[in-house]
């Protein structure tokens, strides 16, 4: 077995893009999710370890030192951080020319061509689902017989392997958990709308929605839901609370944990049973009968993607949802004492300064207990990206999605809707969801009921100012 190092490279202060991530880049409010991505293979390379610099604050400094015992390097990339990583990719390389050094993640998976000729010190990139495509390299089978990579031989010359099947026995996959414990500090890991320390976890791949600027389930999870059994997710769940007590929520973040309605309330009562806290990713349009045994078995938050309150929007990027069940939904949910955290994306097709209002009094409206606003971004591999660049809507230029600080550009402009105006909107939907009195009101409460959340939302609060300071300087 190959000597193995999984790594997310050190990257801008605050840059949450590593492999579990949805959208890289620097937040609003500093937060990490956890490496799933690349914890997965970890967990099946006896021997290795993982490194995930940005949250450990890390420099590189002790990952040259690190691999200089090495023989395989994985690092996980993303389309923001791609030219930041292969810099690091050489440093690594002069610090032990021997080393094979592989890519990983949705960015190289769609590119693998492109990231090769741009990435000379990269020896391979796995495409798409790439877990058992890294253990049989690690141990040791040649490149030319391994399935799902696309590679450099002896002459230069860049190979493409056959593409690799998917995995459809999702129980076969060891638990994350236990590279959690080897290798992280879960108090490194902060999401705002999660109890801190949390641990996240996948329980299945793939979303069965087709939505448009989605980039894993377009890039590399599918639109097959793939899933793990109720007994194998509660197995985990049990040693995660064996190994980490001091845990106080966990999240299931499958792109959409309630595709298959009976299996999340299977696991609902298993956690039940349990007895934990818990979150997950949902659509707009669990009946209420579902939300009422998941809030009775321990469901605490539903993070929500309604990106517009407009319908044609909705249409216009495949989202499979109408605004009156989302609205229907959100209302049983605030029944139930199920927390909303919801997100909203500005800038997608068909919007215009109209829709943009249209959204923001939907948001105030419905009114999820927080909320976070993207900008629209036409990831590579994405429907979005190919819609983008045959209308003329996005330049190469903005290729990276972000600036020079990590933080996420409007890369996407339209006749009647401009890049400047796009970003600004962000601000003006942050000011006008949270500056009203009942959602200060609603805050305050909330802070004088519990001094840990007043510390907690102070904190993100001189994060934001640091945050917007950033924002207005690029």
């Amino acid at each position: 077995m190959m000597k193995t190092l999984f790594l997310q490279p050190p990257s801008f202060d605050g840059f949450d893009g590593g492999a579990g991530s949805r959208y890289q880049a620097k937040r609003e409010i500093k937060s990490f999710w956890y490496p799933t991505w690349l914890a997965q293979p970890a967990a099946m390379v006896d021997g290795s370890r993982l490194i995930d610099a940005p949250p450990a604050r890390m420099g590189i400094e002790p990952i040259l030192q690190d691999v200089k015992s090495r023989d395989l390097v994985v690092m996980h990339t993303s389309t923001p951080s791609f030219a930041s990583d292969v810099k690091v990719a050489q440093m690594l390389k002069d610090a032990n020319p021997n080393l094979k050094i592989g890519m990983v993640g949705a960015k190289v998976a769609v590119q693998p061509d492109e990231s090769m000729a741009k990435g000379g010190p990269i020896d391979f990139v796995a495409r798409n689902e790439f877990d058992f495509t890294i253990k049989e390299i690690a141990e040791g089978r040649d490149l030319k017989d391994v399935d799902g990579i696309t590679w450099r031989n002896n002459d230069g010359v860049v190979v493409t392997n056959r593409d690799r099947a998917m995995i459809e026995d999702m129980d076969c996959l060891p638990f994350v958990t236990e590279v959690y414990k080897r290798d992280l500090n879960i108090n490194d890991y902060f999401i705002g709308y999660l109890m801190h320390p949390y641990i996240s976890i996948y329980t299945g791949r793939g979303c069965k929605s087709r939505c448009t600027f989605c980039l894993w389930p377009q890039t590399v999870g599918g639109h097959r839901y793939r899933t793990r059994s109720p007994q194998h997710v509660a197995a985990e769940i049990r040693l995660a609370k064996q190994y980490f007590p001091q845990v106080r929520e966990f999240m299931f973040d499958d792109d959409t944990f309630t595709d298959d309605l009976p299996r999340a309330e299977a696991i609902a009562r298993e956690m039940g049973k349990l007895g934990v806290t818990w979150s997950c990713n949902a659509k707009a349009n669990v009946p209420y009968e579902t939300l009422k045994v998941m809030k009775d078995n321990g469901l605490r938050l539903l993070l929500v993607g309604y990106e517009s309150g407009n319908q044609q929007i909705l249409h216009n990027i495949k989202k499979g949802m109408r605004v009156e069940v989302a609205r229907e939904f959100t209302k049983n949910c605030h029944e139930l004492g199920i927390k909303i955290h919801g997100t909203f994306i500005v800038g997608l097709p068909g919007e215009t300064q109209e829709t943009i209002q249209e959204t923001i009094r939907f948001a105030r409206e419905i009114n999820p207990h927080t909320l976070q606003v993207s900008l629209a971004a036409p990831y590579p591999g994405t429907f979005l990206h190919k819609q983008a660049t045959e209308n003329g809507w996005f330049n190469e230029a903005e290729a990276e999605l972000i600036d020079e600080h990590g933080v996420q550009i409007a890369p996407l402009h339209y006749p009647h809707l401009s890049h400047t105006e796009i970003f600004n909107s962000v601000e003006e939907f942050y000011r006008k969801f949270y500056f009203r009195a009942p959602k200060i009101a609603s805050i305050v409460n909330e802070m004088v009921r519990s001094p840990q959340m007043m510390k907690r939302r102070l904190r993100e609060g001189v994060e934001f100012f640091h945050f917007l300071k950033d924002r207005n300087a690029a």
